[in-house]
C-alpha cells in the first residue's frame, strides 16, 4: 500500500512538474522579441530527436526552474516548424546551445559541456560572472589581487576539480549572491595550489583571504600575504555559505556565564563547534592573546569563547582549563585539562575521525570524495578538436627529458626511477596525455624522478624495441600510442595502466617511490606502515596496503613474495615481516606462516583479508588483486575497466544524488537491500558483479544509462548488462520496489530466459587509432627499391652497349641496308 501511494504521489508530481514547465517553447517571434529586449537568455535550437538530445533537453528543463532566479530565460526552438537563420542552416552548430545578453548572441556552449543540470548553470553563471569572477593562473596574479583588495574586500578562493561539476556550480551561486561583498577567484590547479600548500588535492577547496581588515589588531600578522582560512567541508552551496556567514561572527565571544548556561550556536553556525576558554582577572589580558591566537588556528572549525571565572555564575572547578561543545550531539559541555593549545586542534580532529567511524559503521561509504569523471563521448574527435583549439600553444618542455637511441641506456642508469612517455607527435591523444605528463614532471621537479618523453615518429628503432648499441632494451614493442612505462636500473619495465590524467599518474609515481616490499621490524613501524597518508603529495588519499609474513628472510617464498611487491608498486604499499613479529600478527588474525594480509583502502585495519602464498609471484598478485576489489563496488569512470575485466555480468543500481536527509536515507537503505541480495543468493550471485553508480558523483554515467535504455529513466534503476552470453541489456521494472527477494526473483526469471531485455549494447568499438609504423624501416625499404631500379637500368644499359659492338663487329659481313636498318632499330 505504502509504495502504491508512493506511486501515485510520484505520478502528480511528475504531472505538476510537466504543467508548470520553465523551459519556454519559443516561437521564432517571440524569440526575436525577447532579444531586442535585451533579455538573457540561453536557447537551444532544435533539429531532431535522439537520445543525447533528450538526455540533454531532460536537464535543459531542471535548469531552467534554476537559472529562472537569475532572470535567465530558458527555452528551445524547433527548426523544423520555422527555421531561424543561422542557427537554424548551419549544421556545424547543430550540437551548441546559445547564451544570448544585451540583444545579440554573447556566448555558446557544445552539448558536450551541458551534460547535465550542474554543469548547464555553472557555465550559464560562469559566463554572465567572468568580470566579476576573476581567474588566476600563478602566485603573482594572486598577490595582486590580494594587494588590490587590501583595506576594501575579502577574498573567497575557490578551486574546483573540473568545471561543469556540482562544486562549480555551488561556487558560482554563491559568487552571484556574495559578489558584491567579497571579490571571488576561481582556479582549476597550477602554481597557486603550490603557495596554498595543496599540490596534490583530492577535492574541491575554498579559501577566505581575510584582506579588509588585513593589518589590524583583528588579524594575526602584519605581512604582504592577506592571511587566510580554509574551509573544512565539502563544496557545497549551504556550506558555503554557512562557512562565509562563520568568516562574519566575531574572532573572540567573551561569557560571564557558565558554559553549560550559554546557548548553542545560533543559525547559521548551529553545525559548529564551540571552544570555551577561561580567564582570570590578573592575566586577562594575556588570556585574550591567547584566546586569538587560538581562535585564528580555529577559525572555519569552531567558535572560541573566553569566560571569566569571576563572575559568580561560573563555578567550574580549577583544575579544568578548556570545555567544548560539539553540534548535533546535545546541549552537554565536556571539560578537559589541555597543555598546550594545539592538543585542542587534536582533540577536534580526533572526534571528527570517530564520528566518521561510526557513520562508516552503519554502513555509509569509507570513501565520500568526489569522483572526478570523463564524459567520453566521441572521444578521438574531441580531444582533437581540444588539440586544435590550442595548437598556438607551446608545450613546456625543459621540464622533461628526450629519450633516443643514442642516450637511453645511460639515461636510466643514471636515475633510480625513469617515467616515459611513448608517444606521436600527430596524434591528438598522445599530445594532450603530453600535456599533463609536463605537469606532473613540474611537480617532480624536486624529486628524483626523471621524466622523459620518446618520440616514436623519429626514434622507431627504440620504440619498436630493437637493441641500442648491441644491448637490449628492458620492454617489448610499442604498440599502442601513448603508453607509460616506469623504468629502473637493472630492471624490467613496469607499465602505467590507470587514468592518463596529472592525479592519477602523479599518484602512481609517487607510491612507485616507496620501497617494494619496505622492511619493517619493529611494532611502530609497522603501525606507522599502516597510516593513511603514506607521504606528502597524497593527502587525502588512502592507498591499498598488504603485508607479508614469513618465518624468516631466506625463507624461498620470500623472493616470490618480493617479485609480486614489485609488480603491484604504485597501486599496492607491501611491507615485510619476518621472525617474532611476522609470529605475532600471525597469531592477531589466527593464520599459518607464511601468509599474506591484505588491508584493502576501503577496510579498515583490523580487518584484512588473509591469503596463503601461492606457488608462483603472477598468482599472488592475481589473489591481491582479487582481495582488493569491493564486494559491492561504486562504479566510476577510473575503476571501471578494473571491474569490467573479471568477465562478470554487471548488476548495477543507478542512484541520483542526495538533495536532502531523505534522499541520503533511500540510497543508504537501497544499498543495504543489494547487500542483502548478495548474501542470501550466494553462489549463484558469483556470475553477476553487484555494484552502484552514483550519478551526482559520476556524471558520465547519465549517457552511460541513458544509451543502455535509449532514454533517462526514474532513479534509482536497477540494470543488468554486459552478459558474457549476448549484449541484452534488462531493466528492473522501475514500478516495482528494489527488494532483495524480488531482485533474485527478477534474476531467475533473466537466466530462463522469461524477461525480455530494454536495450542492446551498442556495436561501436575503440580500437587503437593507428598501427605502429616504421618510418625508417620503410624508408630503407624505398631507398632499397629506387637502389635496385638503378640496378637494373645500368643492366639494361650495359646489355644494350654489348649488343651495338657484336652488331659493329658483324656489320662489314653484312650489306649496308642492313646496317642501316639495325641503326633505325
Amino acid at each position: 500500500m505504502m509504495w502504491i501511494c508512493m506511486g501515485v504521489l510520484l505520478l502528480w508530481v511528475g504531472s505538476r512538474g510537466h504543467a508548470e514547465s520553465h523551459l519556454v517553447q519559443f516561437s521564432p517571434a517571440d524569440f526575436y522579441n525577447k532579444l531586442e529586449a535585451g533579455k538573457i537568455m540561453l536557447v537551444f535550437f532544435q533539429r531532431q530527436a535522439c537520445p543525447t538530445v533528450s538526455l540533454f533537453l531532460a536537464e535543459l528543463e531542471k535548469s531552467a526552474v534554476v537559472l529562472q532566479d537569475y532572470g535567465i530565460l530558458v527555452g528551445k526552438l524547433s527548426c523544423n516548424e520555422q527555421p531561424v537563420t543561422r542557427y537554424c542552416t548551419e549544421e556545424r552548430l547543430r550540437h551548441r546551445a546559445f547564451l544570448f545578453r544585451s540583444g545579440k548572441e554573447f556566448l555558446s556552449f557544445d552539448l558536450d559541456t551541458l551534460f547535465d543540470v550542474n554543469s548547464i548553470v555553472s557555465e550559464v553563471l560562469f559566463a554572465i560572472l567572468r568580470e566579476e569572477v576573476k581567474y588566476v593562473h600563478t602566485d603573482t596574479d594572486l598577490m595582486i589581487m590580494e594587494k588590490g583588495a587590501k583595506g576594501k574586500k575579502d577574498i573567497v578562493l575557490g578551486y574546483v576539480l573540473s568545471l561543469g561539476t556540482q562544486e562549480h556550480r555551488s561556487f558560482m551561486e554563491t559568487a552571484y549572491a556574495y559578489g558584491s561583498k567579497y571579490q571571488f577567484i576561481l582556479i582549476t590547479g597550477g602554481p597557486v595550489l603550490k603557495y596554498l600548500g595543496a599540490e596534490s588535492l583530492e577535492r574541491s577547496r575554498v579559501w577566505f583571504l581575510h584582506c579588509r581588515l588585513h593589518g589590524s589588531s583583528k588579524t594575526p600578522l602584519n605581512s604582504e600575504r592577506c592571511p587566510l582560512t580554509t574551509m573544512p567541508k565539502p563544496l557545497t552551496t549551504l556550506n558555503l555559505h554557512s562557512f562565509l556567514q562563520l568568516m562574519e561572527s566575531p574572532l573572540v565571544t567573551e561569557v560571564y556565564d557558565d558554559p553549560s548556561s550559554v546557548q548553542p550556536p545560533p543559525v547559521p553556525y548551529q553545525q559548529t563547534p564551540q571552544v570555551f576558554l577561561f580567564s582570570r582577572p590578573a592575566t586577562a589580558h594575556l588570556d585574550r592573546d591567547t584566546a586569538a591566537s587560538l581562535a585564528w588556528k580555529l577559525r572555519g572549525l569552531a567558535l572560541t569563547l573566553l569566560v571569566h571565572r569571576e563572575s559568580p555564575s561560573v563555578k567550574i572547578p580549577e583544575k579544568y582549563n578548556a570545555a567544548y561543545r560539539l553540534p548535533a550531539k546535545s546541549s552537554d559541555v565536556k571539560y578537559v585539562t589541555l597543555h598546550d593549545l594545539d592538543e585542542v586542534l587534536e582533540l577536534l580532529e580526533r572526534l571528527e575521525d570517530e564520528e566518521v567511524v561510526v557513520e562508516d559503521e552503519e554502513g555509509a561509504s569509507e570513501d565520500n570524495e568526489f569522483e572526478r569523471f570523463i564524459h567520453v563521448h566521441e572521444l578521438d574527435d574531441e580531444v582533437a578538436a581540444a588539440l586544435f583549439e590550442k595548437r598556438t600553444t607551446l608545450l613546456d618542455k625543459e621540464s622533461v627529458g628526450q629519450l633516443t637511441s643514442d642516450n637511453f641506456h645511460d639515461a636510466v642508469a643514471q636515475s633510480s626511477l625513469t617515467v616515459a612517455l611513448f608517444y606521436f607527435q600527430w596524434d591528438a591523444v598522445s599530445m594532450t596525455v603530453l600535456e599533463s605528463f609536463i605537469d606532473v614532471a613540474k611537480r617532480l621537479a624536486d624529486s628524483e624522478v626523471q621524466m622523459s618523453v620518446v618520440d616514436c615518429g623519429e626514434w622507431t628503432h627504440l620504440c619498436a624495441a630493437r637493441p641500442v648499441n648491441s644491448v637490449p632494451v628492458p620492454f617489448q614493442p610499442i604498440s599502442s600510442f601513448p603508453t607509460i612505462l616506469l623504468l629502473r636500473p637493472q630492471g624490467p619495465a613496469q607499465p602505467y595502466g590507470g587514468l592518463l590524467d596529472a592525479e592519477a599518474l602523479h599518484r602512481f609515481i609517487t607510491l612507485s617511490q616507496r620501497p617494494a616490499p619496505a622492511l619493517l621490524s619493529s611494532q611502530e613501524e609497522v603501525s606507522s606502515f599502516l597510516q593513511e597518508v603514506p607521504q606528502p603529495g597524497l593527502r587525502g588519499y588512502k592507498p591499498h596496503r598488504s603485508l607479508g609474513l614469513f618465518h624468516t628472510r631466506a625463507q624461498a617464498s620470500v623472493s616470490l613474495f618480493a617479485e609480486a611487491a614489485r609488480s603491484l608498486r604504485g597501486e599496492v604499499l607491501t611491507g615485510l615481516l619476518t621472525d617474532d613479529l611476522a609470529q605475532k600478527w600471525a597469531a592477531l588474525h589466527a593464520v599459518q606462516l607464511p601468509a599474506v594480509l591484505v588491508f584493502p583502502s576501503w577496510r579498515t585495519h583490523s580487518h584484512p583479508s588473509a591469503l596463503p602464498v601461492p606457488s608462483s609471484a603472477p598468482q599472488l598478485v592475481a589473489d591481491v588483486s582479487a582481495a582488493l576489489l569491493h564486494p559491492m563496488p561504486e562504479l566510476t569512470v577510473e575503476n571501471l575497466p578494473s571491474f569490467l575485466s573479471l568477465g562478470k555480468a554487471l548488476l548495477m543500481l543507478f542512484v541520483g544524488e542526495e538533495e536532502d536527509a531523505a534522499g541520503f536515507s533511500q540510497n543508504r537503505a537501497l544499498l543495504r537491500e543489494m547487500k542483502t541480495v548478495v548474501e542470501l543468493g550466494r553462489s549463484s550471485m558469483g556470475q553477476y558483479l553487484a555494484s552502484w553508480v552514483h550519478l551526482g558523483r559520476t556524471p558520465a554515467a547519465m549517457s552511460v544509462l541513458g544509451s543502455y535504455l535509449g532514454s533517462m529513466p526514474p532513479l534509482p534503476a536497477l540494470v543488468l548488462t554486459h552478459l558474457p552470453s549476448g549484449d541484452e541489456v534488462y531493466q528492473f521494472p522501475p514500478n516495482a520496489p528494489i527488494v532483495a527477494p524480488s531482485v533474485l526473483q527478477w534474476l531467475q526469471r533473466v537466466e530462463a530466459g522469461i524477461e525480455k531485455p530494454a536495450g542492446m549494447l551498442g556495436s561501436d568499438s575503440w580500437p587503437a587509432p593507428t598501427e605502429f609504423l616504421d618510418f625508417l624501416k620503410i624508408m630503407d625499404a624505398e631507398e632499397e627499391e629506387l637502389v635496385d631500379e638503378e640496378k637494373e637500368k645500368e643492366r639494361a644499359k650495359e646489355e644494350v652497349m654489348e649488343e651495338d659492338e657484336a652488331h659493329s663487329s658483324s656489320s662489314e659481313h653484312v650489306p649496308e641496308k642492313k646496317a642501316t636498318v639495325h641503326s633505325e632499330l
